[in-house]
């Protein structure tokens, strides 16, 4: 679970760990994996048509951007308690909203930041028009947020839960 302000984010303890392990990884055996990868392609011979040494490299500028990534995420890290299991829509929140109170067309997402995205369940930032709207809200509110084409949609809040992983 995340929740970014002011360049602090907010992880609980297992979101802090798993990017740390992840960030681990990529710094070290990782590092040394894509560094044997140019060095077969490069042993190939001619570097300006070896599509191995230019995808390697390529892999590798994609590794070192996330170490950065994670480096500056975790330097501005506070670890905190999961939100709690109140009904009130928060970061690290599963949450269930109604378009327009219609309670056939429904949503279920994860508010946090997409550092914490999983394959289980969408991802919803809070600082997205959606997020924002029903940041704060409680199960029954009424939330409203701008769309890209500048109209407002109307939500209303019907479930929220802590995610639990």
């Amino acid at each position: 679970m995340t929740q970014t302000s002011d360049n602090v984010t907010w992880l609980t303890q297992e979101a802090y760990d798993q990017l740390k392990a992840e960030l681990e990884y990529l710094s070290g055996p990782a590092r040394i994996e894509i560094a044997k990868k140019i060095e077969a392609a490069r042993e190939e011979g001619d570097l300006r048509e070896n599509g191995g040494y230019h995808a390697a490299k390529e892999e590798q500028g994609k590794q070192e951007l996330r170490v950065r990534q994670l480096t500056q995420l975790l330097e501005n890290a506070k670890v905190g308690e999961a939100p709690a299991d109140d009904g009130v829509v928060e970061p690290g929140m599963v949450v269930t909203v109604a378009f327009d109170g219609d309670e056939d067309d429904t949503i279920t997402f994860l508010l946090a930041s997409r550092e914490y995205a999983s394959s289980d369940i969408e991802t919803y930032s809070p600082q997205s028009p959606l997020g924002r709207g029903v940041n704060g809200k409680k199960v029954g509110d009424d939330a409203e947020y701008e769309l890209p084409n500048g109209k407002t949609a109307s939500v209303r809040v019907l479930e929220a839960k802590p995610y639990r992983g």
